[in-house]
Formats: structure tokens, sequence, C-alpha cells
């Protein structure tokens, strides 16, 4: 009796699961974490004292809540078609979360619900007309095992204007593995395909082909031996600032503000790298996207400590093609680009070694 029970509890859970996995909760939760965002953004930037930075802090919407809230939604339903929207949208929402384990350790969070949603794709949506989001998600998110997802969308899903996306998304994680001669091809390759056969589909507020010219101009300008485009601007103080300034400096160059996902960890990251290469030929410029005010308040409060260029308008961003936060560059001192990519250890070991090869 006790067991019949059990099953029975157990049938219901799953049953309740069921009737809130609609494409309408998973809208709501969506919307939800929007406005609670851009409340508590406005309520930052409102802040001017001391107690009322603090208590905007504390008051940050805590996204890790979003997202096991959307999981819940579309986990038992991941084989069906709807799904792949929202799931989408988990994928670039968790792209740069992280969690701290007991130890005090830091990792990547929802690693297992992630690999949940490409085996789902792999398995149930291979053939599906609404897998471009989906694609560019993957993309994104650069896990392994995504690249032969992406490669057998692009070669043999029945919609040639899907095949084209899928090709764009396989360039964007081929990028990821360096610019030798095999890599650069393939994605070469890739990227010709989106533009014959996709270049007029939507991806959010641009298209395929925008994105592909970006990428050919990021391989003719912005590859690993190319000299980095100067930049010209204004910093905090609205005095005149270059990149050029630094020759003869290892330079970390970083795209970023105050909203991406995990800017207190990356604001960290780079104040310690700072700290480590201090009295060395190192230096940080920070391009930054917030309101001059909010930098101005940063750099007050020294919670950055590096010069930045003021970009609210991500006028500077675009020169370097950058659309997603953060981003960062390792130059030499004449400013040849020996890094491209995110944040984080291999942005630095690049910077150690090309530091123990200055005289």
């Amino acid at each position: 009796m006790k067991l019949l029970h059990g099953l029975i509890s157990a049938l219901l859970l799953l049953l309740v699961a069921e009737s809130t996995a609609t494409p309408a909760e998973a809208d709501r939760i969506r919307k939800s974490w929007e406005s609670a965002a851009e409340s508590w953004t406005l309520t930052s930037r409102a802040a001017t004292t001391p107690e009322a930075k603090a208590a905007a802090l504390a008051a940050r919407p805590d996204p890790l809540r979003y997202a096991r809230q959307m999981w819940q939604v579309i986990s038992p339903s991941l084989s069906k078609d709807w799904t792949l929207d929202p799931a989408a949208w988990f994928l670039n929402f968790t792209r740069s979360l992280t969690i701290t384990n007991a130890d005090g350790s830091v990792a990547p969070a929802f690693t297992q619900e992630n690999a949940a949603i490409r085996k789902a794709v792999a398995t149930h949506h291979m053939q599906s007309p609404n897998l471009t989001p989906m694609c560019m998600a993957l993309a994104r998110n650069q896990d392994p095992g995504t690249l032969s997802i992406l490669e057998k969308i692009q070669s043999s899903h029945p919609d040639t204007k899907v095949q084209g996306v899928a090709a764009l998304a396989a360039a964007l994680v081929i990028k990821s593995l360096g610019d030798d001669a095999e890599p650069m091809r393939k994605r070469l390759t890739h990227l010709r395909k989106a533009i014959i056969q996709s270049s007029d589909v939507k991806i959010g507020d641009t298209t395929v082909a925008q994105i592909a010219e970006d990428e050919l101009y990021i391989i003719r300008n912005l590859t690993k031996g190319r000299i980095a485009p100067n930049l010209v601007g204004t910093d905090a103080a609205s005095r005149p600032i270059t990149l050029d300034s630094t020759k003869g400096k290892v330079t970390m160059l970083l795209f970023w503000n105050t909203e991406m996902p995990e800017s207190d960890r990356v604001l960290e990251i780079t104040n310690n790298t700072l700290r480590k290469f201090k009295g060395r030929p190192f230096t940080v410029i920070g391009v930054n996207h917030d309101p001059l005010a909010k930098l101005r308040t940063l750099e007050a409060d020294e919670v950055t400590n590096w010069k930045n260029f003021s970009d609210p308008e991500m006028k500077l961003a675009r020169e370097y093609r950058i659309n997603v936060l953060p981003q960062v560059l390792v130059l030499d001192g004449e400013r040849k680009i020996h890094y491209f990519g995110a944040p984080g250890s291999f942005a630095e070991i690049t910077a150690e070694a090309l530091l123990s090869e200055t005289k």
C-alpha cells in the first residue's frame, strides 16, 4: 500500500510539472527577469550615497533563481519543439553564471542542465524548422560536442536557411580553436555558406550577413598576430585617451560594463592581475559601456584601478566588433594581438608569457 501511495505521489508530481511546462510560463519567467533587472539598473544608477549604493547592491536580483525557475519549466519537456526558444534563452542566460563550492572554488553553473539541452537537440530536434536561436546559443556557449551538432545541422537539415545559420554558428565555435591554417579554412568555408544561404535571416537585432561581415573583419584585422586598431576617445574625466599611449607595455584591453554577467568576478580578476604584475611593463585599459556618471563613481570608489575609455554608446566596441561582454585582448608593446577572448586564466597566462620575453 505504501509503495502504491508513493507511486501515485510521484505520478502527481510529474503531472504538476508537466502542467506548468508551457510556453507562456517560460515567457513569464523571462519577462520577470527582464523587469527585475531593469528596475535594479535604474535603482543602482540613482544611488549616490554609500548607503544607497550598498542597499542597491544587496537588492540585485539573483540570476541563479530565475535560471532555476526556467529549468523547472522546460526540463520535463525538452523533447518538445516549443522548448527550443526558452532553452536557447537558458543557454545564453547561464553562459557566464558560476557557483561557489564548499571549498571556496568557483565553477560554472548548470553544466549538467546545459548538457541535457545539447542531448535533447541532438536526439529530438535536428530536423526542426525552429533551430535558429538554438544554433546561435550553442555557438556562444562553446561547450564540448557543440561543433559536431552544428556541423550535422549545416550539412543535413532540410531547410537551407537553417543550414546557413548553423554554418555561421559553427564558424563562431571554430574561432575559439585558434588561427592556424586548418581552423581558419573551415571557418571561412562556413562563413561563405552562411552568406550564400542565409544572409537575410534575422538574428536578434541583426542579420546573418552582418554577423558574417563582422567575422570577416575580425579575421582580417583582429586575429592573433595582427596589429590591434588604435582607439581614440575620452576617459572618465573627459580627457583625451588613446590606445597607442600604452606603446612599450603589455596591455590587457578589457571591454566591460557593470551589467554584464559576473561583472563583480571580472572586476576582481582584473584587479588581481593588475596587482600581480605591478612594477612590470604591464597595464590594463578598459573600454567601459556604463553611463559616464557611473564610470566616474566606479573609479572614485576604486572599484576599478585602471584607466577606462568612456564608451556608453559602444562606438569603440563596434570598432572591435564586440557583441558580447566581457571580452579582453592581450597586446604586446607594439599592439600586436596575442589573445582575444574571455577574461581569466588564459589571458593572464598570455600576459605572463609576453612579460617574460620583455627585457
